[in-house]
This record gives C-alpha cells, sequence and structure tokens, in this order.
C-alpha cells in the first residue's frame, strides 16, 4: 500500500482505456474522408477533389455544432453525476437528441435550398467544378441528420461504457462506405454524386447501429420527448460552447485559406491541399480524442472537487497522450512520399511535391495541438471563460489566417503549411502568458500553468489518498483512516466506524473484483474531512458491482454473508454507489 502519487495508476489506466474508442468515433469521419478521397482522385479527378475541398468549411461546421451540443451535455452529465445528482442526467440527454436532431434536419434543408437556387455557384469558378460542388453538397445533406444525432450517441455510449457497440457501429460505417464508394462509383458510374451518397448512407447505418440499444432494458440513460427541458438547452450552449468554438472559427479559416490558395496557387494547390487534409484527417483524432476523454473524467472531478484528480488527467493527458502523437508524427514526416503517392502517382506532377510537402510539415503541428486542445478542455470544464474562448479563436482562426495573408504569397503553399505549425508555438506562449497574469509570477510546473484556486475543494491537511494494490494491503488501511480522524480531533467512535467501512468494502472489492478476470486492478481510496463530515470515496476498475444489491441479501444458510455491508449502509450517513465511465465509485458519508 502506499500513497497516490500525482500521476495517478487508475486515472492513466481509465484514460487509456477509455481513448481507443473517442479515437474510433473521430476516424469513422476521417475515415469516410480519406476513402471519399481515394475514389475521388483515382476514379473521378481533381475536380471531385476540389469539391470536397469546398465541401469542408461545412464539415467544420457540421462538427462544431455536434461538438457544442455532445460536450456540453457530457460535461454537465458528469459534474451531476460526480455530485451524485441522478435525476437530471435523462433530461440532458433527451434535450441534447432532440435539439441535434431539429438543428441538424434545418440545416439539411437550407443546404438543398441553397443548392436548388444555385447559390452554391459563387463558391468556385468554373461550370465544371459548380456542378461538382452542387451534386456533392446536394447527396451529403441527406447524411446530416445521422451524422450529428450519431455523434451524439457515440458520446453517451462512452460514458455508458458500450465499447462494443461504439467498435461495431464504427467498423460497420466504415466498410458499409468503401463498398458503396465502390458500387457508386465504380460500378454505376454515379459520379460525384454517388461519391456523397455513400457517406450519408452509410452514417444512416452507424445511427442505427447506436440506436437500436437505447430501445433495450439495458441502457442507462434513457430518451423521451416528456424529458426535454427547454431549461437545459441555455446550460448546455453555455457549457459547450467553447469546446466547439475553434471548429466554427475553422470554417471561416477554411473559407479564407481556400479563397488564398485560389488566389495565389489556383486549383492545383486546393488539390494538394484536400489530400494533404484528408489524410490528416485520419490521425486528428488521436488529439482530439484525448480532448474527448479529458472533458469525460475532468467533468466527474471537477464535480467532486478533486483537484489531485485533476492535475492527474491533465499530466497524463499532456505528458503521455503527448508522446504518443509525437511518435505519430515523426512516423507520418518518414513516410511523406508513399502517401502523397497514394493520390498522384506522378513525382514530377507540381501537385504531386505539394503533398509530399504538406505531409512533411503539417504533422509538426500535432503535439503543440495536444498541448493546446488539452488546455483549452480544461479552461471549459473549468469555466474560465476568457481562456475557453481566446484560446479557441486564435488558435481555430486568427494565428493561421493572419500568418497565411503574409506567407502564401511569398512562400506558395508552403507557407500555409508553416502558419500551422508557428500557430501551435502561439498557442502554448498564449497559456503560459494566461497563467503568468493570473498568478502575477511565471508558471514553473503543470499545477502552475492550471490555475486552480486556492479554495476550489479541500485542501491537503483534509484529506489521504491510499491506493490498494492486493489483499495484503487492505489490513493497514483502517490504521491509517483512524490515525487521519484523529489528527483532524474527530470522535473515537467515528474514527473506528470510518476505518472498519473502509477496511470492509476495500475487503470486498478485492476479493470479489480483482480476481473476477485476468486484469491487473487497484482501489483508489480517498478520505476526506470537510464540514464536519468524514467522506470516504472508493474507486475501483473492476467488474461493475453495486453494494446495495447485497443489503437486502440474507443467506438462510449463512446469515453472517453481506453482514459487513449491511452494518455499513446501516451506520452510515449516506452511502451512493455510481459506475462512471467503467470505474466503480463507491461514495460514503460519516
Amino acid at each position: 500500500m502506499k500513497s497516490v502519487p500525482s500521476g495517478d495508476h487508475l486515472i492513466a489506466k481509465m484514460f487509456f482505456r477509455l481513448l481507443p474508442f473517442q479515437i474510433l468515433m473521430l476516424i469513422i469521419n476521417a475515415g469516410n474522408c480519406i476513402v471519399d478521397s481515394l475514389f475521388a482522385s483515382n476514379v473521378i479527378g481533381q475536380t471531385a477533389m476540389s469539391a470536397i475541398g469546398i465541401y469542408s468549411p461545412l464539415d467544420h461546421f457540421l462538427y462544431a455544432l455536434s461538438m457544442m451540443l455532445m460536450s456540453g451535455s457530457q460535461l454537465l452529465m458528469g459534474k451531476r453525476m460526480g455530485r451524485n445528482d441522478l435525476q437530471s442526467v435523462h433530461g440532458i440527454f433527451s434535450t441534447d437528441l432532440i435539439v441535434s436532431a431539429v438543428v441538424s434536419v434545418i440545416t439539411s434543408l437550407l443546404l438543398i435550398l441553397a443548392v436548388t437556387l444555385r447559390l452554391t455557384d459563387s463558391l468556385v469558378p468554373g461550370e465544371e467544378e459548380r456542378t461538382a460542388v452542387a451534386q456533392y453538397m446536394l447527396s451529403m445533406s441527406f447524411g446530416i441528420p445521422a451524422l450529428v444525432v450519431g455523434q451524439q450517441l457515440f458520446a453517451f455510449l462512452s460514458m455508458e461504457n458500450q465499447t462494443r457497440r461504439t467498435t461495431v457501429a464504427s467498423i460497420t460505417c466504415l466498410i458499409s462506405n468503401t463498398f458503396l464508394d465502390y458500387l457508386l462509383l465504380s460500378v454505376l458510374k454515379m459520379g460525384v454524386f454517388g461519391l456523397g451518397l455513400g457517406s450519408a448512407i452509410s452514417y444512416w447505418i452507424f445511427f442505427g447501429v447506436m440506436a437500436a440499444h437505447y430501445f433495450s432494458p439495458k441502457a442507462e440513460f434513457r430518451f423521451s420527448p416528456r424529458f426535454f427541458d427547454r431549461h437545459e438547452i441555455k446550460k448546455i450552449i453555455v457549457q459547450g460552447y467553447s469546446g466547439a468554438l475553434s471548429r466554427f472559427v475553422e470554417m471561416f479559416r477554411c473559407i479564407i485559406v481556400n479563397m488564398l490558395i485560389i488566389r495565389y496557387i489556383g486549383s492545383i494547390g486546393l488539390s494538394a491541399f484536400a489530400a494533404v487534409n484528408s489524410v490528416m484527417a485520419v490521425f486528428w483524432p488521436l488529439p482530439f480524442g484525448i480532448v474527448s476523454v479529458c472533458r469525460m473524467l475532468l467533468g466527474v472531478s471537477i464535480g467532486e472537487e478533486d483537484r489531485t484528480s485533476i492535475t492527474g488527467i491533465m499530466r497524463v493527458a499532456i505528458f503521455q497522450g503527448g508522446l504518443l502523437q509525437c511518435c505519430i508524427s515523426a512516423l507520418l514526416v518518414l513516410l511523406a512520399v508513399p502517401i502523397a503517392s497514394l493520390f498522384y502517382h506522378n513525382p514530377a506532377d507540381p501537385v504531386f511535391g505539394m503533398t509530399a510537402m504538406g505531409f512533411r510539415m503539417m504533422p509538426l503541428c500535432m503535439p503543440l495541438a495536444v498541448f493546446s486542445l488539452v488546455f483549452g478542455c480544461y479552461a471549459q470544464s473549468a469555466g474560465k471563460k476568457v481562456l475557453s474562448t481566446v484560446l479557441p479563436i486564435t488558435d481555430g482562426m486568427v494565428n493561421v489566417v493572419v500568418l497565411s495573408f503574409f506567407l502564401i504569397p511569398a512562400m506558395g503553399i508552403t507557407g500555409l503549411y508553416l502558419a500551422n505549425i508557428l500557430n501551435g508555438f502561439i498557442c502554448v506562449a498564449l497559456i503560459i502568458l494566461f497563467a503568468w497574469h493570473k498568478r502575477k509570477a511565471a508558471p514553473r510546473n503543470l499545477e502552475d500553468l492550471l490555475t486552480i484556486p486556492d479554495d476550489f475543494g479541500v485542501g491537503g491537511d483534509q484529506r489521504i489518498d491510499i491506493e490498494v494494490r492486493e489483499m495484503s494491503e487492505v489490513i493497514n488501511v483502517s490504521g491509517r483512516v483512524i490515525a487521519f480522524c484523529r489528527q483532524r480531533g474527530i470522535d473515537s467512535r467515528r474514527a473506528s466506524f470510518a476505518g472498519l467501512a473502509l477496511e470492509e468494502m476495500a475487503g470486498n472489492v478485492v476479493a470479489h473484483g480483482f480476481g473476477a478476470d485476468r486484469r491487473k486492478h487497484e482501489i483508489d481510496i480517498r478520505v476526506i474531512h470537510r464540514d464536519q463530515d468524514i467522506i470516504l470515496r472508493l474507486r475501483d476498475n473492476c467488474i461493475a458491482f453495486n453494494p446495495s444489491e447485497r443489503v437486502s441479501m440474507v443467506n438462510s444458510e449463512d446469515p453472517s454473508r453481506n453482514v459487513g455491508i449491511r452494518l455499513v449502509y446501516r451506520l452510515a450517513k449516506d452511502v451512493k454507489y455510481q459506475n462512471l465511465l467503467g470505474v466503480n465509485v463507491l461514495t460514503i458519508v460519516i
């Protein structure tokens, strides 16, 4: 048994257990994009690639819309679950789904109207490009509701730890899009319209696989129109807008950058940039997946006012997640030429050189992006309104656009790639300056950068943290807890009961949870003295186990079974159990 270090082992395990499935959700959209790009460039030609590039601002808008609703709902639900306030969770869930469905349907109708009235003609010169853009947008419009609502369902299923279903939905979506692109383009020769239609149908398949879960009794979150609460809409938007702000402004950045490329480089530059973005989109899910996991974990930890876990989450995300991103970026740089050859086969063609240069330079901005995106997520979760507003705007648009205005005319497409790299350094500097301003001193470590208020949570003298990895360590828990309680001036009766309760519950987890599978497990124990109460919190990554279900179970052959659990429930002021993000959380108030 040992005191939990600042890098919490359980947090790291939770983080990297959740991360692959968050990445998977983001890869679906990226995977469909690269499949479409490969079919577009090899079956149709550069005109189709231009249509994909022109559509990208709308894609950013849809993702931003989805992210605003999804992140706002996740944070609200996480905080309320962290406070054991479970009553309003169904209301937030239902409200989010209804709002996302209505807004996405309206967006689809507006896009169809814009194509019908030929308002999209102003986006590109040339009749052939205009026709391609109109056809692609029209076919993609049919899949917008499924994409937006499907992303919400994926986030909620992740909170329910339904990783198998999200995995099946993701793989099915990617396979169906690949098959449909082959059928509609190579066999039926439907051109650009078929290119978008394949993605649209695959989004509906993605949505259907996940939606089926919420028609079963296993669903933890319940959808019903009667749970809709219009008052929750504002709270979701206020909580989620800063997380989606960078994607909203990226829509405008894409429009401006596309205009600069067309003016100074031409459609060849647009085709190269679209190819680079389509591949990069497959690898951006790692930074964005890290942010998604942070959002879920931070929401619960902020609800618990657990400053130690907040710091641990940020440390794992920045250092371990950042190291993983550095390795992937290095691999992309090394494979720049082979990847470029997937799209354009002639090395002497200028578009090939522009594309290869993009794969050499663009991956360099990704490790810096991990740092700035994670801090932006923290600022959003912690309610730091200035940083959570300024950082996404500068990162999403201002830096790249301003730098591109100067660098693209001077350096061509290389100037655009360089602008993205310099943007990362500016964002890191902005985070450091913000902490410097708040603290009135230069930040020296991660804790300084976080600028957590002194009155947030409880001080170090009001809590102890213990980590248990085997049964032999459980015996010492009671003594540690009793000693802490006496230090805090708590009477001997409550101190003894606190020690007994923790020993009983921790021993129960080790006995029944640690041997249930072949995974390594641990219990993260926190004891807090606050407002005359002793609060005992146990977190473990074993199979789901609700001790309240054992309270009423009395075995006639062995009446002593579960007697310890029944005693704890009888003598404690309050006992609550939750399974949060696949982790058992038991809170006992004495």
